[in-house]
């Protein structure tokens, strides 16, 4: 194992549109939150695309653009010894492999993908958005019109039809005890 107190990291949470991405980051960053006195951000890809880069669309590009932002704060605060949980889509396995490309010389990273089924997604659906995606009133909809690429290798996986918000940040918890970035 590993010690890697001081060391700063990113958890990198992807999955389709209402898999419990946000929820579970949530989660994870109370229970860091409350273990370490190092800074633990949360950067959700929606709330920063509404924020900080109003001009993006749905595209591919814009899509990729609004990650590879995200990366760029992450890192920053990787860099800094501090822990970034980021709450992400990210649909293309290229781009993902990209941002653990561009964060892993500055710390760790790790990529957990919530692996809720869509229909359980759709069911999930507080906006409807799964409804109007398949009755063809959103273009490029993860899932529905537009690809998802499952990770092949994610660090940790979640399904959050078998576990709570509480239980899955503490699988992804137990990971990063066993790998030394926590203390057990």
């Amino acid at each position: 194992m590993t010690d890697r107190p001081r060391d700063g990291f990113t958890i990198f949470l992807t999955g389709l549109p209402s898999a419990g991405k946000t929820t579970t980051a949530e989660a994870l960053r109370r229970v860091l939150a409350a273990r370490t006195s190092r800074l633990v951000t949360l950067l959700d890809a929606d709330v920063l695309r509404r924020e900080r880069w109003p001009h993006l669309g749905f595209s591919r590009a814009d899509r990729e653009a609004n990650l590879r932002g995200m990366a760029g704060l992450a890192a920053d605060i990787t860099k800094r010894g501090g822990i970034a949980i980021c709450a992400a889509i990210a649909p293309y396995a290229g781009v993902r492999d990209e941002l653990r490309v561009s964060i892993e010389p500055v710390g760790g990273f790790i990529l957990v993908h919530v692996a809720t089924p869509m229909p359980i997604c759709e069911r999930r659906d507080p906006k409807g958005l799964y409804v109007r995606a398949r009755r063809g009133e959103i273009e490029r909809f993860t899932g529905i019109s537009d690809v998802y690429e499952p990770p092949t290798a994610p660090d940790v996986v979640v399904d959050t039809t078998e576990l709570s918000p509480d239980a899955a940040a503490r699988r992804i918890l137990d990971h990063l005890a066993v790998h030394g970035y926590v203390g057990p």
